[in-house]
């Protein structure tokens, strides 16, 4: 290893003295660097390439403490050339506070009491900034035994050390937070240890006043007084300073050179008062992200900071921020002096018998028990050994007495693993002072960030139900069916919706559908095995996966099993409530091994079984599959049947059964499908409502009838009123524009008495104050409103004696047995006088034979719609067909 020349090689062969003199007091440098030369010669060559490639530093040192030899490894971390080094002492390198240890080590391989040792220690480099270094280092001795000169392996561990530093820093700090420790104790405290670990560094901390956009010290005490007065309340926005610019932005403001840059010109001349060349700002944010304020480090001389002070300043604004928030919080609730979200300490709270009924999951991974191991148990269960019952009886004193416990704790994780943490114990009471809960904060003395875990859990589990949510669900469903397919063996999947949830969450409130939602979950659970799947899908759906089934047989009975214990009455908060559960499945592999198809087919199953009738299981078929597909189609396609004009109205004329002229006729909305031909509405409309586009539609229904009967009032002269069926979905939604609508009648200067709306008794039944008052603005424009299909729905006399109706229809299932039903007939004649007695007019839907026709007259009816006097039809043909009736009379 030993750089040697020929000629010291020889004089070292001819020489006959010893390789190192051990005589006190008579040691030779020159005489002892030739023999540990003459050591060495025999392994230079074997040790050469190693030595002069390797990445880390090494070097070999005389008992003097003088570099013999070094590679370019180390010339490079201490930023000398090897001739350079080669002239110095190891003394001349090393770090004022490390010398004295170094030399006691260095002093005990030179006198033969240990070989080797390792150690951290630090270097001075050319620049003057200190390195920290891992040392190894081992002697090399003669064949006496005696020292010859010793190997050292040295790497460069500052990045290391920095991390510790900045971890140490985010520990202590948290812990002081943890404590209660005040807001300008925790600012001072930051500064001193960034300070600390940059010791050319000024820190300061702005304070952002949100409401008059201005930033005020907080904390800067290394920074010159008049300084800091002078820019306390500044204002911020760009170009004002690195602080001012960094709280505006929201991000990091590097300023490398004060006296050059644009953001400092109106306060470049107090910097360089105060002797400051560089500035690096940090905004630092809330959990919500708003910007609380600034930390900054000043430099004397312009400078550029590296990733290490990058990572320093970037932990001291995150650390703040907990400090900010915390502080914040404070003032607006009682418990966040000992509750810290979004951080990594654990927190596990009881209730007032100390039970445990929650903990977060930086407790579960730091202790290894999760709620499911712990719920309803006593902490005493994480106690260690190390604690005897005085300690904890203190503890319990100390929180009847003061509230609150702090103190350093030995436990034991779920392992049997002992930890040693730093605990905050508080009791949370409400306004009677009972206590409600005991909260403990613990910081693990080595403990590491959990946020990775934190995040994990939020985005795979149901925060409600604890429940994998979709995304997990989706996860396990891929793996479990790959598994199947795999092992040739079959999977079901279930899908579950709650029945008549809706009408829970409208009586009752969110917080009971919730709870519902809970006990739910809980009795899906408790039917299914611990290798089987439930998931939350949203809402109140939920999904179930059942892999390695011997049969289809086995799938249907633990389905079967669901639905009996939905089927059973909750008790919540001294309620009884029922609900029940319509049940879809499907199989892999007999209907599908596909992810996606899979879970479609088990859907359209499950919407199956509310559709006849609820509370049942229904399987997967082919059928289901068609016409759910048929269904998207036709959605698809509804999407664009407007624009490209394959929408058109039908009428069917309303004559007044006294005279049998033609007075009103109703709108009946066709679609001719391009390939399909007429389609049904019956088959359409209800997919309008659930896709939200019988909003766009009725639109163009409303337009489409307005725009007709203004052409028939200027064609026949005649006051022809054209009535048009509305969905309640239209009167429940925010799209619908009334006004927009009176506008076009105005527009097109239609009046609006020529149109009138035809809607269902269910929307007055559930009606709110919103539904009120767009009937109102039909009715005060002059549009009358008529009850569709009356007498089959829950008919109430009271919205007819509250509401301004125009109009009653009388649904055609009580016209057609008229002359056959006496029951009906005494129905329909108290209706007609019912609604005349209240001053509505009467229409009676559906009359075919004359007979009909004139029992109704007989009985009073004003108005008769049906295949008797026509069919619905096209625009032109109820054209040609009105004036023929006009023309007959």
């Amino acid at each position: 290893m030993i750089k040697t020349t020929e000629r010291e090689i020889e004089e070292g062969k001819q020489s006959n003295e010893p390789t190192m003199s051990t005589a006190p007091g008579n040691f030779d440098r020159e005489q002892q660097g030739q023999s540990t030369l003459e050591t060495l010669r025999a392994n230079e060559q074997h040790y050469r390439a190693y030595f002069e490639s390797s990445m880390l530093g090494m070097a070999a040192s005389s008992a003097d403490k003088h570099w013999l030899e070094v590679n370019q490894a180390l010339c490079d971390m201490l930023g000398y050339t090897a001739e350079e080094l080669e002239g110095m002492t190891w003394d001349s390198l090393t770090h004022p506070d490390d010398l004295e240890s170094d030399n006691s080590f260095l002093q005990q391989l030179i006198d033969g009491s240990i070989d080797e040792f390792t150690r951290e220690k630090r270097f001075i480099s050319r620049s003057g900034k200190a390195i920290d270094t891992h040392l190894s280092v081992r002697a090399i001795r003669n064949k006496d035994t005696s020292f010859a000169y010793a190997v050292s392996v040295i790497e460069d561990v500052s990045q290391r050390k920095m991390a510790e530093r900045r971890e140490k820093m985010r520990q202590h700090t948290l812990e002081k937070v943890a404590r209660g420790c005040s807001l300008d104790e925790i600012m001072l405290y930051v500064i001193e240890l960034s300070e600390a670990i940059y010791p050319e560094s000024m820190c300061s901390i702005l304070l952002l006043d949100q409401e008059k956009k201005r930033l005020f010290t907080g904390a800067a005490p290394s920074l010159p007084e008049f300084f800091s007065k002078a820019i306390n309340g500044f204002s911020i926005g760009i170009g004002i300073g690195s602080c001012g610019t960094a709280a505006y932005t929201g991000q990091r403001v590097i300023v490398e050179d004060i006296s050059a840059h644009p953001y400092w010109e109106i306060s470049k001349n107090f910097a360089a008062k105060a002797g400051l060349g560089s500035c690096w700002s940090e905004p630092i944010l809330s959990v919500s992200g708003s910007v609380l304020g600034t930390f900054a480090i000043y430099r004397d001389k312009p400078s550029c900071p590296d990733e290490q002070e990058i990572a320093l300043i970037e932990s001291a604004a995150n650390l703040l921020g907990i400090a900010l928030d915390r502080a914040r919080a404070e003032e607006e609730l009682h418990l966040a002096s000992s509750i810290y979200t979004n951080i990594s300490e654990a927190v596990l709270v009881t209730d007032a018998e100390h039970k445990i009924v929650a903990c977060n999951p930086a407790f579960n991974k730091l202790t290894g028990y999760s709620i499911e191991d712990i719920r309803g148990k006593d902490p005493v269960l994480l106690h260690s050994d190390r604690h005897d019952a005085d300690f904890f009886a203190a503890m319990t004193e100390s929180i009847a007495q003061r509230g609150y416990w702090q103190g350093e704790v030995w436990n034991r994780c779920k392992n049997g693993e002992i930890y040693l943490a730093w605990f905050t114990t508080n009791a949370i009471r409400n306004d009677k002072g009972d206590i409600l809960r005991y909260i403990s904060v613990a910081s693990d003395i080595t403990s590491k960030a959990h946020a990775d875990e934190l995040i994990w859990r939020q985005a795979n589990y149901d925060f409600l139900t604890d429940l994998p949510n979709r995304y997990m669900f989706q996860d396990r469903l891929k793996q479990e069916i790959h598994k199947t397919l795999h092992e040739d063996a079959l999977l079901a999947l279930l899908f579950i919706d709650l029945d008549h949830f809706k009408g829970v969450n409208d009586t009752l409130g969110h917080p009971m559908g919730d709870k519902l939602l809970i006990q739910a979950a809980r009795r899906i659970k408790n039917c299914v095995q611990e290798t089987d799947t439930v998931a939350r899908m949203g809402g109140d759906e939920f999904s179930v996966i059942l892999p390695n089934l011997k049969n289809i047989n086995d799938g249907e009975q633990i389905a079967e099993q669901i639905i009996s214990a939905l089927a059973e009455p909750f008790s919540i908060s001294d309620k009884t409530i029922y609900v029940g559960a319509s049940v879809g499945i499907a199989f892999c592999p007999n209907d599908t091994t596909d992810l996606e198809l899979l879970i479609s087919s088990a859907d359209q199953a499950m919407y199956a079984s509310k559709e006849l009738g609820r509370n049942r299981l229904s399987y997967f078929t082919q059928a289901l599959h068609d016409e759910a597909r048929n269904r998207l189609q036709l959605i698809n396609d509804m999407r664009s049947a407007i624009e490209n004009k394959q929408f058109e109205l039908h009428f069917q004329p309303i004559t007044k059964l006294v005279s049998g002229r033609i007075c009103k006729a109703e709108a009946l909305i066709r679609w001719h499908h391009p390939e399909r031909g007429m389609i049904s509405p019956a088959e359409f409309i209800p997919l309008a409502e659930e896709s939200g586009l019988i909003v766009s539609i009725g639109d163009w229904v409303f337009r489409e009838a307005a725009a007709t009967a203004k052409r028939w009032c200027e064609l026949f002269n005649h006051e022809l009123q054209i009535s048009l069926n509305m969905s309640p979905l239209q009167f429940q939604s925010n799209q619908l524009n009334i006004e927009h609508w009176l506008a076009y009648l105005q527009t097109i200067k239609l009046e609006a008495r020529f149109l009138s709306i035809e809607i269902t008794e269910g929307l007055l039944l559930n009606a709110n104050d919103d539904v009120k008052n767009k009937l109102l603005q039909f009715r005060d424009a002059g549009i009358d409103v008529a009850i569709d299909d009356f007498g089959v729905g829950y008919s109430a006399l009271s919205y007819l004696r509250h509401l301004d109706i125009d109009q009653l229809k009388i649904d055609r299932s009580f016209i057609q047995n008229l002359d056959t039903a006496q029951s009906d007939l005494v129905l329909t004649e108290a209706i007609v006088i019912m609604a005349q007695k209240l001053g509505l007019k009467v229409i009676a839907e559906g009359i075919e034979t004359e007979a009909q026709r004139q029992l109704l007259l007989d009985i009073g009816c004003d108005y008769g719609q049906g295949y008797l006097f026509s069919r619905p039809l096209p625009a032109a043909a109820f054209e040609a067909f009105f004036i023929s009736m006009q023309n007959s009379d």
